[in-house]
């Protein structure tokens, strides 16, 4: 039976090797399910894609493994313009993820990892003091970190001595994709002004697709129409009574 890590590159599942080292327990192979936005653009963000090829040596260097990296037969933007065969909507292209739960999720990173599973024992990243996530333990799916009680802020520690803490932790990037539709208001704006080709392209999808990119019915347009007057001085970014119906209001009234 194979032991496996599934690593994700953050604090937690960088830090079971450690546990597991300290434990003493076997070690077969580390998995990492990279996620595509296209073809040829990775869905993380520069920062984290160099970090990944560091961490990568330091793993193949101390553990003696090369971390696989395995990924879905469509990217992001494929699986964005497949079309629905069947249902309320044939013909319709799936669109941002939204409605219908986190396709994203599921196909193109879960499904990629039970498709792996075989026979092994898997190892991932929950801390001592994460409780509420102690119901995803199993026998065959362990965390080292909590047989060897180690807690979210020594996973850090561990990371940061051995200069494997990820940029997410340093303000220098996100963590996941750049263009999740979970992600907070000023991750988007950093991402627009960041990376201006990548709001471009999301502006693109977000003008064909049928669904709405957040759960609150906005569409990267009402971002980007924000966006705008945030530039032009209208409204301000740090404004905590910031309403969507501010957009639609004279611009007399746009004034912070």
């Amino acid at each position: 039976m194979e032991h496996v890590l599934s690593l994700s590159y953050g604090k937690d599942s960088l830090a079971c090797l450690g546990a597991i080292e300290e434990l003493g327990w076997p070690l077969d192979r580390i998995i990492h399910a990279e996620v595509w936005a296209t073809d040829t653009i990775p869905a993380d963000l520069p920062p984290m894609v160099e970090f990944k090829v560091k961490a990568d040596a330091i793993i193949r260097e101390r553990w003696g493994i090369q971390v696989e990296h395995i990924r879905a037969k469509k990217t992001y933007e494929q699986q964005f313009y497949t079309t629905y065969k069947k249902g309320s909507r044939p013909g319709a292209i799936y669109g941002w993820p939204i409605l219908r739960g986190p396709w994203c999720n599921s196909m193109l990173k879960v499904g990629i990892l039970d498709k792996n599973k075989g026979d092994r024992i898997s190892y991932i990243g929950i801390a001592a003091d994460e409780p509420g996530r102690f119901h995803s333990l199993t026998d065959k799916k362990k965390s080292p970190l909590v047989e060897a009680g180690w807690t979210e802020a020594e996973c850090f520690k561990w990371c940061e001595d051995r200069g494997l803490l990820s940029p997410i932790y340093e303000g220098r990037a996100r963590g996941g994709c750049w263009f999740c539709h979970n992600q907070g208001i000023q991750q988007l704006r950093l991402l627009r002004r960041d990376y201006p080709e990548y709001w471009a392209l999301m502006l693109k999808w977000d003008k064909d697709s049928i669904r709405y990119f957040d759960a609150h019915g906005h569409t990267v347009h009402d971002f980007e129409r924000r966006f705008r007057l945030e530039d032009d001085g209208l409204i301000s970014p740090d404004d905590k009574v910031f309403r969507w119906s501010m957009l639609e209001e004279p611009l007399n009234f746009r004034m912070f």
